[in-house]
């Protein structure tokens, strides 16, 4: 199969300079080391989720002697999007490159004035038309489009700065087009980071799309050459077993871990008699009615429970992203919750969210999915030492990773009545916890400190390339 799908692929051309833009060294330094390319769009000072993994995984790599240059977009089309942080890229090691691809979401352009004629006469039917064409290109939607910029990038980089690795981090998964076209060309060892199984509906359950379509071809020809496999949790890497056993060895759990200057190191001491602090940190970008059944349970509890009557509940975080940031029926929800103590307070920069947890005495997960999904913030909550009231569903593999903590009130689903009940469990725990408890909590996360999650993987990885020899060139035969 060519490519997993079609024969339009694009030709090398001489960019021209101004196209990408480099932040840090100019040139890779030359010492002997080794150079990976890490293909990260999101990579910091994005604001998203997967930008913490990403800056963990590119100063792993340099710390383990490798030459390190990011391959991304550009911060701009990521600030109509979920926003920067530059806090974010303080931490990044100041030996790694960043080049800066131009890539942009059409559909996240606001400003009229920008419309194309079609878009402005009728929009649903040019958005249609657009999303027809992504899928022409590579299958996945708004960002299929990206194929053609994406392989240019690569092979021109490696062709003046040679790739000793590759590793790929997927959402958006139009990054494995560029992945397969590089290793093609060029046999570049990869590895394929999955934040997301591509093939799993992770917050319904069960398969995306089926071995046999497009994306199903596309997917088992980059895994099928891949060097290693990483996932964030069991579920998903036994997804991924089952769906190809000939992979098994080289499919392997890397969790998301929290980072150790992102929790509170003491125990907090609330005032029962003032209230307390109920807390959630996150974007506010799942269903309207998700977060109105949360608000309701708030609101029950506060009608049953003196304590979390005095209390107030603090929502930190984007609400909602991209056009429809912070003008949802989310901020409709939280605005008419303030006479029941919310506060909505914006997000938070990544240097500050220690000092966030410090004034929260329990901390609220509201997470979407199931068995799936783990998320990012299930390790922070957990590391703070802080009573935790889970909003999700019982079966969510947030569960797996908070199960024993005696700072946890429990998987009980979404539930108007036994999610009241949590969040009395919490206003107790939080008012009656022993400082045992909450030493015995944060012992738990610091079990997932970020580093001791991706550290291992990274030196397996390399330890396994310098032992292996580099595959050989394609051979081209002239008729």
């Amino acid at each position: 199969m060519r490519s997993a799908s079609t024969d339009s692929r694009p030709r090398i051309r001489s960019v021209a300079r101004r196209q990408y833009r480099v932040v840090g060294p100019t040139r890779r330094r030359r010492r002997g080391r080794p150079h990976a390319y890490y293909l990260a769009i999101g990579f910091p000072p994005a604001a998203n989720s997967a930008a913490y993994r990403m800056r963990e995984t590119a100063n792993q790599l340099y710390a383990h002697g490798w030459d390190v240059t990011v391959v991304t977009g550009r911060r701009e089309s990521w600030e109509p999007d979920f926003g920067l942080d530059h806090t974010l890229s303080e931490a990044v090691d100041r030996a790694i490159r960043i080049v800066e691809l131009p890539l942009e979401r059409y559909d996240l352009e606001t400003d009229v004035r920008r419309f194309s004629r079609s878009r402005s006469i009728d929009p649903a039917r040019w958005d249609r038309q657009m999303l027809e064409r992504d899928l022409e290109i590579f299958p996945e939607p708004r960002f299929g489009v990206w194929r053609p910029q994406l392989e240019e990038a690569l092979l021109w980089l490696h062709d003046r700065d040679p790739a000793d690795l590759l590793v790929t981090s997927c959402a958006p998964y139009v990054n494995l087009a560029a992945t397969v076209r590089l290793w093609e060309e060029a046999r570049v060892p990869y590895v394929i980071d999955f934040r997301d199984g591509w093939s799993i509906d992770v917050i319904a359950g069960g398969e995306a799309f089926p071995p046999y379509s497009v994306a199903g071809r596309w997917e088992s020809t980059a895994l099928g050459n891949a060097t290693a496999i990483w996932c964030v949790n069991e579920p998903i890497a036994q997804h991924y077993r089952d769906r190809y056993p000939a992979l098994a060895d080289r499919i392997e759990v890397v969790r998301n871990g929290f980072d150790a200057d992102s929790v509170p190191t003491g125990m907090r001491r609330p005032d029962p008699a003032a209230g307390l602090t109920f807390g959630y940190l996150g974007s506010v970008n799942f269903k309207a009615d998700f977060l109105a059944t949360v608000l309701d349970a708030w609101r029950e509890a506060r009608r049953r429970d003196p304590l979390v009557a005095r209390s107030r509940f603090e929502v930190r975080g984007y609400i909602g992203a991209g056009p429809d940031r912070d003008d949802t029926a989310h901020s409709e929800l939280l605005s008419a919750a303030a006479t029941d103590g919310v506060v909505v307070a914006g997000p938070v920069p990544k240097s500050k969210v220690a000092e966030v947890y410090d004034g929260w005495d329990v901390l609220v997960l509201m997470l979407v999915g199931g068995r799936f999904v783990t998320s990012g913030k299930v390790y922070e909550v957990l590391a703070t030492g802080r009573p935790v009231v889970s909003a999700h569903d019982i079966d969510h593999d947030a569960g797996t990773v908070l199960a024993g903590s005696p700072m946890w009130t429990g998987a009980v689903g979404l539930d108007v009545d036994r999610l009241a009940d949590s969040f009395s469990r919490g206003a107790r725990l939080a008012v009656e916890a022993t400082p045992e408890q909450h030493a015995a909590a944060r012992a738990m996360g610091c079990r997932y400190k970020r580093d001791a999650q991706v550290e291992p993987a990274v030196r397996r990885l390399t330890v396994a390339l310098r032992k292996q020899p580099r595959p050989a060139l394609p051979i081209t035969v002239s008729a």
